[in-house]
């Protein structure tokens, strides 16, 4: 079994690996994207699954994961998680605009 200590590394080390492909990337994917001080990133619900991606590679502490009902019964799930922008913190950097597999995160005017 892995232990937490093991885990973090891992954890450490695959943020390590997306922030890095991601500055490579970045230029080219945010092409068109608004970013700097004058916008904050935007969570959209409905697209967001919890992944914690956007986390891993906001050097400004500015997202967190909360709990949140399942939106249908059908599904027996004990933890939902989103993803929350935290709109102080946030510098408008775009780093989890590049990182959300989902697209859930968009730029928007403060």
């Amino acid at each position: 079994m892995t232990r937490l200590d093991e885990l973090n590394k891992q954890r450490q080390k695959e943020a390590a690996r997306i922030k890095k492909s991601l500055s490579s990337m970045q230029e080219k994917i945010s092409s068109g994207v608004k970013e700097g001080e004058e916008v904050v990133a935007f969570v959209s619900l409905d697209q967001c699954i919890g992944c914690d991606q956007c986390i891993l590679v906001c050097d400004d502490q500015a997202i967190e994961l909360y709990d949140v009902p399942l939106s249908t019964p059908a599904l027996d799930i004990e933890i939902n998680k989103k993803a929350k922008i935290l709109r102080d913190a946030c510098t408008g950097c775009i780093l989890c605009v590049n990182a959300c597999p989902t697209n859930a995160i968009t730029m928007i005017d403060r």
